[in-house]
Protein backbone atom coordinates (compact mmCIF):
# COMPACT_ATOMS: atom_id res chain seq x y z
CA UNK A 1 0.00 0.00 0.00
CA UNK A 2 1.37 3.35 -0.82
CA UNK A 3 1.22 6.42 0.93
CA UNK A 4 -0.38 9.74 -0.55
CA UNK A 5 2.02 12.24 -1.30
CA UNK A 6 0.47 15.91 -0.39
CA UNK A 7 3.58 17.52 -2.07
CA UNK A 8 2.66 15.63 -5.39
CA UNK A 9 -1.03 16.57 -5.18
CA UNK A 10 -0.19 20.12 -4.56
CA UNK A 11 2.09 20.34 -7.58
CA UNK A 12 -0.50 18.80 -9.66
CA UNK A 13 -3.20 21.28 -8.15
CA UNK A 14 -0.67 24.53 -8.93
CA UNK A 15 0.02 23.28 -12.28
CA UNK A 16 -3.64 22.99 -13.14
CA UNK A 17 -4.77 26.08 -11.86
CA UNK A 18 -1.84 27.77 -14.15
CA UNK A 19 -3.23 26.08 -16.87
CA UNK A 20 -6.48 27.28 -16.63
CA UNK A 21 -5.36 30.73 -15.43
CA UNK A 22 -3.80 30.40 -19.03
CA UNK A 23 -6.84 29.19 -20.77
CA UNK A 24 -9.01 31.91 -18.64
CA UNK A 25 -6.21 34.62 -20.02
CA UNK A 26 -6.06 33.81 -23.86
CA UNK A 27 -10.14 33.77 -24.25
CA UNK A 28 -10.49 36.80 -22.91
CA UNK A 29 -7.64 38.45 -24.94
CA UNK A 30 -9.02 36.32 -28.10
CA UNK A 31 -12.41 38.27 -26.88
CA UNK A 32 -11.29 41.78 -27.32
CA UNK A 33 -9.73 40.25 -31.09
CA UNK A 34 -6.58 42.13 -30.19
CA UNK A 35 -4.84 39.78 -32.82
CA UNK A 36 -2.02 39.16 -30.28
CA UNK A 37 -0.82 36.00 -28.50
CA UNK A 38 -0.09 35.37 -25.00
CA UNK A 39 3.76 35.47 -25.55
CA UNK A 40 3.80 38.98 -27.74
CA UNK A 41 1.10 40.10 -24.99
CA UNK A 42 4.13 39.67 -22.49
CA UNK A 43 6.85 41.30 -24.75
CA UNK A 44 4.48 44.14 -24.60
CA UNK A 45 3.84 44.02 -20.40
CA UNK A 46 7.55 44.23 -19.74
CA UNK A 47 8.51 46.20 -22.42
CA UNK A 48 7.01 49.35 -20.60
CA UNK A 49 8.70 48.63 -17.34
CA UNK A 50 12.03 49.64 -18.88
CA UNK A 51 13.02 53.12 -17.75
CA UNK A 52 13.80 53.83 -21.55
CA UNK A 53 13.65 51.70 -25.05
CA UNK A 54 15.63 48.78 -24.42
CA UNK A 55 17.77 46.37 -26.41
CA UNK A 56 16.38 43.01 -27.83
CA UNK A 57 19.31 41.50 -25.68
CA UNK A 58 17.58 43.45 -22.27
CA UNK A 59 14.10 41.98 -23.30
CA UNK A 60 15.50 38.40 -23.85
CA UNK A 61 17.44 38.88 -20.80
CA UNK A 62 14.43 40.25 -18.61
CA UNK A 63 11.89 37.41 -20.20
CA UNK A 64 14.71 34.39 -20.03
CA UNK A 65 14.32 33.33 -23.37
CA UNK A 66 16.46 33.17 -26.41
CA UNK A 67 17.33 36.40 -28.49
CA UNK A 68 15.91 34.68 -31.47
CA UNK A 69 12.18 34.20 -29.56
CA UNK A 70 12.24 38.04 -29.05
CA UNK A 71 12.91 38.78 -32.54
CA UNK A 72 9.87 36.84 -33.70
CA UNK A 73 8.00 38.37 -31.31
CA UNK A 74 8.81 41.90 -32.14
CA UNK A 75 8.42 41.48 -35.94
CA UNK A 76 5.31 40.37 -35.54
CA UNK A 77 4.68 43.47 -33.03
CA UNK A 78 5.82 45.48 -35.50
CA UNK A 79 3.89 44.20 -38.24
CA UNK A 80 0.59 45.55 -36.48
CA UNK A 81 2.05 48.77 -35.45
CA UNK A 82 2.36 48.39 -32.06
CA UNK A 83 6.04 48.55 -31.55
CA UNK A 84 9.01 49.84 -33.70
CA UNK A 85 12.62 49.62 -34.03
CA UNK A 86 14.50 52.60 -33.03
CA UNK A 87 18.52 53.58 -33.33
CA UNK A 88 20.11 54.34 -30.15
CA UNK A 89 21.14 57.92 -29.95
CA UNK A 90 24.57 56.73 -28.53
CA UNK A 91 25.78 53.99 -30.83
CA UNK A 92 23.74 53.50 -33.93
CA UNK A 93 24.75 49.82 -34.70
CA UNK A 94 22.49 49.69 -31.96
CA UNK A 95 18.62 48.86 -32.05
CA UNK A 96 16.20 49.98 -29.33
CA UNK A 97 12.22 48.72 -29.18
CA UNK A 98 10.01 51.25 -28.13
CA UNK A 99 6.03 51.12 -27.85
CA UNK A 100 3.46 53.39 -30.24
CA UNK A 101 0.46 54.82 -29.29
CA UNK A 102 -0.83 51.60 -30.79
CA UNK A 103 1.10 49.71 -28.50
CA UNK A 104 -0.45 51.62 -25.47
CA UNK A 105 -3.58 51.28 -26.65
CA UNK A 106 -3.28 47.26 -27.05
CA UNK A 107 -1.51 47.56 -23.59
CA UNK A 108 -4.69 49.46 -21.90
CA UNK A 109 -6.92 46.66 -23.41
CA UNK A 110 -4.28 44.42 -22.42
CA UNK A 111 -5.29 45.12 -18.61
CA UNK A 112 -8.43 45.33 -18.78
CA UNK A 113 -8.53 41.48 -20.26
CA UNK A 114 -6.46 40.33 -17.60
CA UNK A 115 -8.23 42.07 -14.90
CA UNK A 116 -11.66 40.49 -16.53
CA UNK A 117 -9.89 37.12 -16.44
CA UNK A 118 -8.97 37.67 -12.78
CA UNK A 119 -12.54 38.58 -11.77
CA UNK A 120 -13.45 35.48 -13.11
CA UNK A 121 -10.70 33.48 -11.53
CA UNK A 122 -11.50 34.65 -8.13
CA UNK A 123 -14.85 34.66 -8.21
CA UNK A 124 -15.51 31.59 -6.12
CA UNK A 125 -13.05 33.36 -3.71
CA UNK A 126 -14.20 35.95 -0.49
CA UNK A 127 -12.43 38.54 -0.08
CA UNK A 128 -10.54 37.00 3.41
CA UNK A 129 -10.13 34.06 0.98
CA UNK A 130 -8.28 36.51 -1.26
CA UNK A 131 -6.32 38.26 1.35
CA UNK A 132 -4.81 34.72 1.93
CA UNK A 133 -4.07 33.61 -0.73
CA UNK A 134 -2.73 36.85 -1.93
CA UNK A 135 -0.12 36.59 0.91
CA UNK A 136 0.55 32.65 -0.09
CA UNK A 137 1.70 33.76 -3.52
CA UNK A 138 3.75 36.50 -2.15
CA UNK A 139 5.51 33.84 0.07
CA UNK A 140 6.04 31.61 -2.73
CA UNK A 141 6.69 34.15 -5.47
CA UNK A 142 9.65 35.31 -2.90
CA UNK A 143 10.80 32.13 -1.91
CA UNK A 144 9.69 31.99 1.42
CA UNK A 145 12.03 34.03 4.03
CA UNK A 146 14.74 35.30 1.95
CA UNK A 147 16.17 37.93 3.40
CA UNK A 148 15.01 41.04 1.51
CA UNK A 149 12.49 39.69 -0.22
CA UNK A 150 10.56 42.04 -2.80
CA UNK A 151 7.18 43.28 -1.30
CA UNK A 152 8.00 42.92 2.92
CA UNK A 153 8.33 45.97 3.55
CA UNK A 154 4.79 46.54 1.83
CA UNK A 155 2.38 47.31 4.43
CA UNK A 156 -0.29 44.93 2.54
CA UNK A 157 2.62 42.32 2.30
CA UNK A 158 2.25 42.96 -1.53
CA UNK A 159 4.74 44.30 -3.71
CA UNK A 160 3.56 47.29 -6.27
CA UNK A 161 3.02 46.43 -9.83
CA UNK A 162 2.86 49.46 -12.05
Amino acid sequence: MTTPDPDGLLAEQLLRFTRRVHRIQKRHLEQRDLGITPAQSRLLRTLVHFGSPPRMADLAERLEVVPRAVTTLVDGLEASGRVRRVPDPANRRVTRIEVTDEGWTALRELRRARRTAAEEILAPLTEEQREILGGLLDTLIDGGDLPGAAGRDRPSGRPEHP
